[in-house]
């Protein structure tokens, strides 16, 4: 390397402060000053939420409850919600906000009775995960559900939500969307036959 030649700059990328810049009940805007890992110092504008609890990383759960029955398959409960910011009704798993002390267990197990009526066992619980990570500094913990659909409890289940009409716009969630590609992948690629190549 001659001496006119500068050395690359890395450092470790880091948050240098942040501005609200809105908010309201359930959410702000804040621009976020940063140092990127070249030493530059810009700005991004972040979406947090204001109900995160003090004592969890999370701001809340998804579900992804399986419906077990004496001689039927095994089904995955999702529910139907208008969303808002979409204008429309979406396809999702159940999940909401991690209430003040509450875990993500008991959370879960909330959440699936008020959406579903279902109620169930929880069989595990994923690390805290990020949901848009380019937008927001929102998380989630995945919780894994059995419901015995053979319980009386679960037979006729009545969701704690409001009816919606049938022939509207639906947007399927992406988690739902990877869930079955990888549902699609696990059940379908190991009963493929190689290619034979020539």
């Amino acid at each position: 390397m001659s001496n006119s030649e500068e050395p690359n700059v890395t450092t470790a990328p880091h948050i240098v402060k942040e501005e609200l810049m809105a908010a309201g009940k359930w959410v702000k805007l804040e621009k976020t000053t940063y140092v990127d890992p070249a030493g530059n110092t810009r700005t991004w504008e972040t979406v947090k939420r204001t109900t995160r609890q003090t004592n969890t990383e999370a701001d809340g759960v998804g579900i992804i409850a399986l419906l077990k029955r004496t001689l039927h398959k095994d089904c995955v409960v999702m529910v139907k919600q208008f969303r808002p910011p979409l204008g429309c009704c979406t396809l999702e798993f159940p999940a909401g906000l991690i209430d003040d002390g509450e875990t993500a267990e008991v959370a879960a197990l909330r959440e699936l009775k008020e959406e579903t009526g279902y109620k169930g066992e929880v069989v595990g619980v994923t690390p805290v995960t990020c949901l848009d990570p380019g937008l927001s500094n929102c998380t989630t913990q995945i919780v894994l559900v059995n419901i015995n659909g053979d319980e009386a409890g679960n037979i006729n289940p009545t969701q704690q939500l409001d009816g919606e009409t049938s022939k509207e716009k639906i947007v399927v969630d992406s988690k739902v969307y990877i869930f079955a590609m990888g549902m699609v992948q696990a059940f379908f690629k190991p009963r493929e036959l190689p290619v034979l190549k020539q």
